[in-house]
């Protein structure tokens, strides 16, 4: 008469101990501050006026302006940060520490140089885009053009960093296997590299995605805060500021929601944690 194997459980681990005082305190004191804004927000809303202000044609727009550039900026991000991660990872040339030096820059710029920047290089009158206008006419500030531009500047750091850890950690160990057994490069890249980095990938997009929902500073400074052309969530928010507090703050809790529901859903299938 035979018998099931009887399954192995994992040995305990030694007993640890009381987690220490001095690693809680300031541990709760982090998790408040952090979470106490929200809830004031939350609290403070009027949230009759909630149902009201999405039905309006300004807050539609405003929503519709976020979410094509965010998912534009992801877009750009995976198309052209990809490569530059793998490049910062993967291969060794003169200068690579300065160039990933100029890569995080962004990261510690203010806003509004950042879109002061973007002016100098892109405006009517900048070294780029003063001569794309001679040549074809063409003006990029104040477009929903800029707004997607000013985000993928300002949101590019976060995507790269994340990507080029997830390629440093997967290790060049694969690479030079896939080399020893013929593959080329590209080859490489789209079968091992890529697949492996993949979870430090999407990771790098949702960074990407918060990082453009949120900007604010460089988008109004480059792109303006033009209704239905230039004008995002935050854009709105702030104008609203100006005169109505309630309403900013119901516009701000739409912001929030929005973002919690999108990460939420996000972390179930990209951000678990084991």
């Amino acid at each position: 008469m035979s018998t099931a194997p009887a399954r192995s459980t994992p040995a305990a681990g030694p007993a640890l101990g009381r987690p220490p005082a001095l690693l809680l305190v300031p541990a709760a004191l982090a998790a408040v501050f952090l979470v106490a804004p929200l809830v004031a927000l939350v609290v403070d809303t009027p949230w009759s006026d909630l149902w009201t202000l999405l039905g309006t044609r300004e807050v539609r727009d405003a929503l519709r302006i976020s979410a094509l550039t965010s998912a534009a900026t992801v877009g750009i991000c995976v198309l052209v940060g990809t490569p530059l991660a793998w490049l910062l990872a993967r291969v060794d040339f003169p200068g690579r520490s300065v160039l990933r030096a100029l890569v995080v820059v962004p990261l510690v710029l203010p806003p509004v140089v950042a879109g002061v920047a973007l002016a100098s290089a892109l405006g009517r009158n900048g070294l780029v885009g003063g001569t794309l206008r001679d040549l074809t006419g063409l003006t990029i500030p104040f477009t929903m053009t800029a707004v997607v531009i000013a985000h993928a500047f300002v949101a590019m750091p976060f995507f790269v960093l994340a990507v080029e850890g997830a390629f440093r950690s997967t290790g060049a160990g694969y690479d030079a296997v896939a080399a020893t057994l013929g593959a080329g490069r590209w080859t490489t890249f789209r079968r091992v590299t890529l697949p492996l980095a993949l979870p430090g990938l999407l990771a790098g997009c949702a960074l990407a995605w918060a990082r453009s929902l949120g900007e604010f500073g460089a988008t109004i400074t480059f792109a303006g805060n033009f209704p239905g052309t230039t004008q995002t969530m935050p854009s709105l928010i702030y104008t609203e500021l100006q005169g109505d507090v309630e309403v900013a703050r119901t516009l701000s809790l739409i912001l929030l929601l929005v973002s919690v529901l999108v990460l939420g859903a996000m972390r179930e299938r990209w951000l678990r944690v084991p």
